[in-house]
């Protein structure tokens, strides 16, 4: 059977779209519709007409799609697809945080499961965040679950507080500076691109410090020709079909792999789209008020 056009097949019949999030396996990007960060995503599942929405992410983005689409069934391939920095947090550990600091505003990453969105004042990505931070014109935040994402924020704004959660991306915060330093010294002519999920010595090693579309961006509009790229192996993969006559490198040559990413498959694509399953249920109140923090950051974000 040839999966790809069985499901090009499939999402004519049952008008469904599929978004596939620039960490996954390359391949799916042959059947996606749609295929970036979560702003890009959460924005293209704010605006699509299709009835299924098929999504070649993890748990909490395909949870984020339902709650903007309640009416629509949203389907994640693979349910084993979770987040280890969503799984840092839960209701009772982000009610004791805010209780430290009662009356602080709350900015939950995207990154995080919908009850908690439920109980945050608005969502961000790594995108958006200095943005939407900046958006609350509050001398103190509360961010969380991602302390780095957080501490690069106040030190891009230098004018508000940013209190964080004591969370991670567990791929991002294990990168060192040692890192870039080796691998500069194979590569010298080489920029260092840095997502800032990684740690705040190793962010300030990099030349340019961005989300996976910024770090996409910008070696699309860059006369250079080399890159060390510090993001999940999905980016590297993009950025070298895309731009052949350029060169990317991992820090110490070694990927950095989620693993929870490339569970979906294209095969787990085709079931999900004859099985319309798993689907992704909601609790209709959690869902209301996560609705208002997601919305919110769409607002701020257009």
């Amino acid at each position: 059977m040839n999966y790809i056009t069985e499901i090009q097949r499939l999402k004519r019949e049952k008008n469904a779209v599929i978004l596939a999030h620039c960490y996954q396996n390359i391949e799916i990007d042959e059947v996606a519709d749609y295929i970036g960060d979560s702003l890009y995503l959460s924005q293209m599942a704010a605006k699509t007409d299709a009835d299924i929405i098929i999504f070649a992410g993890v748990y909490f983005m395909a949870q984020t799609a339902k709650i903007l689409n309640p009416s629509k069934k949203v389907i994640l391939p693979n349910l084993k697809a979770g987040c280890d920095m969503a799984d840092m947090i839960n209701l009772q550990q982000l009610r004791e945080f805010k209780n430290k600091f009662p009356n602080v505003p709350t900015v939950c990453y995207i990154n995080s499961t919908a009850e908690v969105k439920a109980e945050c004042d608005i969502c961000c990505t790594s995108s958006n965040a200095i943005k939407i931070v900046e958006s609350l014109k509050s001398p103190k935040v509360l961010f969380l679950p991602d302390k780095n994402l957080g501490r690069w924020v106040e030190k891009q704004l230098g004018n508000v507080e940013v209190i964080t959660y004591n969370g991670c991306c567990p791929i991002h915060n294990k990168l060192n500076p040692t890192g870039i330093k080796e691998t500069k010294s194979q590569y010298p002519n080489a920029l260092v691109l840095a997502h800032p999920e990684c740690v705040e010595d190793f962010l300030n090693l990099a030349d340019y410090v961005g989300s996976t579309t910024g770090i996409m961006n910008y070696v699309k509009n860059s006369n250079e020709k080399e890159f060390i790229v510090a993001t999940e192996k999905g980016v590297l993969d993009r950025l070298k079909r895309d731009y052949p006559n350029k060169k990317f490198y991992d820090i110490n040559n070694t990927p950095s792999i989620c693993q929870s990413m490339k569970l979906n498959t294209v095969k787990d694509i085709y079931n999900a789209l004859q099985n319309e399953a798993p689907e992704i249920t909601v609790d209709k109140e959690i869902a209301q008020k996560a609705l208002k923090c997601i919305e919110r950051m769409l607002e701020v974000s257009k």
